[in-house]
């Protein structure tokens, strides 16, 4: 059997870091949550916001362990499969990785457990000061790996030599020209997805009738960044887009698809686009629309496809209907956060049971349109790893393709693994709601230090 070495080299690195992104955005977003209910208990004093904030911090510890599992293999995958790109990009993404790990990675760990094991064993202030410094120490991991990754869609501050980048301004290269946009971006659709599953599982209690305190607590909050949030991230998306059709134009078109700069292009809605064909089959559009919400006029023109070389063209169905599926998603969620906005003032302690169900189903959807968007961008940038420097096919290691789908096969089923056990443990925690704990709470006197260490292996009944 002929194995293609780029198609499986690609395919793998797809699963794997498809597989990583949902938990570090999970991470960023209920670490910042996780803070905020800290920050408002000890500005209060009450109660229920601390019991959420022990309840989701276990959720986030699972989450954060699979993310820092997951990601390890990210990293190996540049020496194997993707050697000649760690050749030519070296230099640059190398320092900018290297900053994460110094400012992020470090941070995190450090305060991680305090923010894990600190409950009533040191200071109020401290453990939310451990939590802030643990929800920043994400937004700085977001910071570095985003740079890494808008410099590779737009680079800007180097060199080359000898065929290979070199660094001359590293504020150039760190602020590149789709950075800007790409981090807040990335880092609302982290929030996002974060409120979302908290709705949900408030939903859930309220619909069980469990737990109405933390459930209304959950919903308020979720509904809130929804309303709020929610049409901030619609504008930063759409001037994202505008920046990536000013950079990266072949982009835009296979976004749109669409084939020819001569006419102003219609806001496809829905087609099957056909590139051998370079037409779109079964197109329900809005004519003109596409011109308008690019170039901000009617008769306005922008590239097609048809203006790029068929080997400098990126493939089609990927970036189109996986832009279409995150805004149907964005839709949705400003959606459920103006729906939700609107029962809460109309009565505040009764909220609808058809609501509460839609709520209680809507956890998936900021997983999926980051997912989406995550195909958007990558799939977009092809047929370049690096965007008009070095080609995909360019970037590979020498290896057999045998050797690659044999290590994919072995990451399906390890991944497979993880992945459920992690789901599982979460789904418990939640069932099991804000009222349990894994383990036994301290006691207000002072312990020996004998007693203290007994009582860390003590585990509550039923666990």
């Amino acid at each position: 059997m002929d194995f293609d070495p780029v198609t499986l080299a690609r395919i793998q690195f797809a699963f794997t870091v498809s597989f990583h992104i949902i938990f570090p955005a999970f991470t960023i977003g209920l670490s910042a949550f996780i803070a905020t209910l800290e920050l408002i208990w000890l500005k209060t004093g009450r109660d229920v916001y601390h019991r959420l904030a022990r309840f989701w911090t276990k959720i986030f510890a699972v989450s954060f362990a699979m993310g820092v599992v997951s990601g390890i293999v990210l990293s190996y995958q540049f020496g194997t499969n993707w050697s000649r790109y760690a050749e030519f990009v070296g230099s640059v993404v190398a320092p900018l990785i290297g900053f994460e790990v110094l400012t992020a990675f470090f941070l995190e760990a450090t305060f991680l457990g305090i923010m894990l094991f600190g409950w009533n064993r040191v200071p109020p202030w401290l453990h939310v000061l451990s939590c802030c410094v643990v929800a920043f120490g994400t937004f700085m991991s977001a910071f570095w790996i985003l740079a890494a990754n808008s410099w590779m869609q737009t680079p800007a501050g180097f060199e080359l030599r000898d065929g290979l980048a070199y660094p001359l301004d590293w504020l150039e290269i760190i602020f590149n020209p789709s950075f800007h946009w790409r981090l807040p971006h990335m880092l609302l659709a982290a929030y996002l997805t974060t409120s979302l599953v908290v709705l949900s599982v408030g939903a859930r209690y309220l619909l069980a009738g469990k737990f109405p305190e933390e459930s209304r607590v959950m919903m308020v909050m979720g509904i809130g960044m929804l309303a709020i949030v929610g049409p901030i991230q619609a504008f930063v998306g759409d001037s994202h887009g505008l920046n990536t059709a000013h950079y990266q134009p072949a982009k835009i078109a296979a976004i749109e698809a669409h084939w020819d700069s001569k006419e102003p292009a219609p806001l496809v809605l829905f087609a099957w686009p056909d590139e051998k064909a370079e037409k779109n089959l079964y197109e329900i559009s809005i004519p003109r629309g596409a011109s308008l919400m690019i170039t901000h006029s009617l008769d306005g023109l922008f590239p097609g496809l048809k203006d790029f070389a068929p080997q400098d063209r990126p493939p089609v169905l990927g970036p189109f209907f996986g832009f279409r599926a995150m805004v149907g998603v964005g839709v949705v969620m400003i959606l459920l956060g103006w729906i939700g906005a609107w029962l809460i003032y109309r009565d505040e302690e009764t909220i609808t049971r058809w609501y509460l169900r839609l709520c209680s189903w809507a956890w998936p959807l900021g997983f999926i349109a980051i997912l989406s968007g995550w195909v958007v961008t990558e799939q977009g940038r092809q047929p370049w790893v690096v965007d008009g420097l070095l080609r995909t096919e360019d970037a590979m290691s020498p290896l057999a393709g045998w050797t690659i789908a044999v290590t994919l096969v072995l990451f399906l089923i390890v991944y497979g693994i993880i992945f459920a056990a992690g789901i599982y443990f979460m789904n418990r925690l939640i069932t099991r709601g804000p009222g349990g704990t894994l383990i036994e709470p301290p006691s207000t006197e002072r312990p020996s230090p004998l007693a203290a260490a007994q009582g860390e292996g003590q585990m509550t009944p039923g666990t």
